[in-house]
């Protein structure tokens, strides 16, 4: 079992950053890789970033390469995804997940069951 909870987020402007944060508590969290989903309003969840229990392998949706960094530090079990050149599209909720199978975690969002509360993302034009 693994809790996992969100923080950072907020309101940026078109082009700039915001970070958002996550900790994984319980006693294998370091097991556990881990990722973001996002879901903006009226639409289902969708992938953007997830990295292995390692931080070995790495995957970013495809909208999302070249603006977003995902990093884990696995002393604090923390994963942060950093988002860079923010578009009005990136609204949204992002959600923090993680799962013992990093295939799983990056392609099966139904099967996965240790989701974070949310937190609000929101780019003004």
């Amino acid at each position: 079992q693994v809790e996992v909870v969100e923080s950072g987020g907020g309101l940026a402007q078109v082009g700039g950053s915001l970070r958002v944060s996550c900790a994984a508590v319980g006693s294998s969290s370091r097991s556990y890789a881990m990722g973001w989903y996002r879901q903006a309003p009226g639409g289902g969840r969708e992938f953007v970033a997830g990295v292995s229990f390692s931080g070995g392998t790495i995957r970013y949706a495809d909208f999302v390469k070249g603006r977003f960094t995902i990093s884990r530090d696995n002393v604090k079990s923390t994963v942060d995804l950093q988002m860079d050149n923010l578009k009005p599209e990136d609204t949204g909720v992002y959600l923090c997940v993680a799962d013992l199978n990093f295939q799983t975690l990056v392609g099966h969002p139904p099967s996965l069951r240790f989701w974070g509360q949310g937190i609000q993302v929101t780019v003004s034009s």
